[in-house]
């Protein structure tokens, strides 16, 4: 089943809740379209500025070490040091770029940090940026440069406390645990926005289930009401034809004739008025079998059938005259209890249900189908659940309310009200 829109695009996420703060920009960004401001770019969150001044402060912090290291370094001039500082400073004022041009700012460190012991920080902090916002290609030219250049660096200006060896190798193991811990990030952010596609595709096909559904119901209903529709006109053609051939039946048969005609026609015209507003001529695939539809009339008998099927029902039936329930409702709460009979054999064989209908015209037509929990082990049967939303449509249709959930006692209930009036 396709879960895309009529425009071919998956349809807009909800918005995010209150803690979108504690995101990153660029899952805001994916999450929720409305986070982007007017450059295109994500909009800083307080978790982007925290993480950004703290980078600041790493930046910083390495480059005062390596300031304070330059006067230990017997082949750097003072020049060379006012050089390596300024570049320093101007390395770490550019951390704040890191976002916007990742890329850039990481090649650019390159040869400034050979260049600068003090802008060592800020390279780390691009490298770093590189690996969480753009693909390994990226990262492992850039990492692969800085590598290469890393033993001519450490030729030209020795570390005093490391062996030529030993300052290799920490900035090989360093070097690749920032890559490492960036890639991490990285596919941390990409699963994080898959989990997040997959509920919202899982969300989308459950909501198109439930619409294809209460299209069936509606088709369901239509056809029904096709049926009593054609029954009816069946009816009133017989009637009518007889008064045709028979002009000079007795008085008493002409009145009776002409009432079940107007009754008839009457019937007829509220139930094509509901055909279309369950479709709005849409039912073009209804059958014309003629039968009629059961009503509440014909719960006796559903309930019998459920009986001889060995099933355990017990029917409370609070209705003096079932044939006074308008046919459509009569119809909707037969309906509702034959699903509900269902579903209790299905989910709860041997308990024995319980079938409640009451209601008097003007209060309106309530219905229920109660189950206690089986007595035993159920087998597992599974349930789309697409029976339920017919319900529900049907009620709705009718103008009353569905309702269906566990009862107090551990078992099932399906409920309804529908107007009589």
């Amino acid at each position: 089943m396709s879960i895309v829109s009529d425009t071919g695009h998956l349809p807009k996420p909800p918005p995010l809740p209150g803690r979108r703060w504690f995101l990153p920009s660029a899952i805001t960004a994916e999450l929720d379209p409305d986070s982007v401001g007017r450059t295109g770019r994500p909009k800083r969150t307080a978790r982007d500025w925290i993480v950004d001044f703290t980078c600041f402060l790493v930046a910083v912090a390495v480059g005062l070490l390596g300031a304070d290291a330059l006067p230990k370094e017997p082949n750097t001039p003072y020049p060379l040091e006012v050089v390596d500082q300024w570049l320093g400073a101007l390395a770490c004022a550019a951390v704040w770029l890191r976002r916007r041009w990742p890329l850039g700012l990481a090649v650019a460190m390159v040869p400034v940090s050979f260049l600068s012991n003090t802008a060592g920080g800020a390279g780390v902090v691009a490298l770093f940026t590189l690996a969480v916002h753009r693909p390994f290609k990226y990262v492992a030219w850039t990492s692969g440069v800085s590598l290469a250049a890393t033993p001519l660096f450490y030729w030209l200006r020795p570390d005093s406390d490391l062996s030529y060896i030993l300052s290799l190798a920490f900035a090989g193991l360093l070097t690749g645990a920032l890559v490492g811990w960036g890639m991490f990030v990285r596919s941390k952010r990409q699963l994080m926005l898959s989990l997040r596609d997959r509920a919202l595709r899982a969300e989308t096909e459950s909501a198109l289930r439930a619409e294809q559904a209460q299209r069936l119901a509606r088709e369901a209903i239509a056809r029904e009401m096709h049926d009593v529709l054609a029954h009816r006109l069946t009816l009133l053609s017989v009637h009518a034809g007889a008064l045709e051939f028979r002009p000079d039946a007795p008085r008493a048969e002409v009145e009776r004739a002409a009432g079940v005609i107007r009754e008839s026609a009457h019937e007829a015209l509220q139930d094509l008025r509901e055909i279309i507003g369950v479709l709005r001529a849409s039912g073009d695939g209804a059958e014309e079998s003629g039968r009629p539809q059961p009503t509440l009339e014909a719960l006796e008998g559903l309930v019998s059938e459920s009986r001889e099927a060995g099933m355990k029902v017990t029917l409370d039936n609070r209705v003096t005259d079932a044939g006074t329930v308008p046919a459509s409702v009569g119809r909707t709460a037969y309906r509702i209890a034959q699903e509900g009979l269902t579903n209790a054999r299905k989910h709860a064989p041997g308990a024995e249900v319980t079938v409640t209908v009451a209601g008097v015209p003007g209060d309106g037509l309530t219905i229920s189908v109660r189950n206690p929990p089986p007595p035993g082990d159920v087998p597992h049967v599974p349930g789309s659940g697409q029976g339920l939303i017919g319900l529900t449509e049907r009620a709705t249709l009718a103008g009353g309310r569905f309702e269906h959930g566990p009862g107090e006692d551990g078992g099932f209930q399906v409920s309804a009200w529908l107007p009589w009036g």
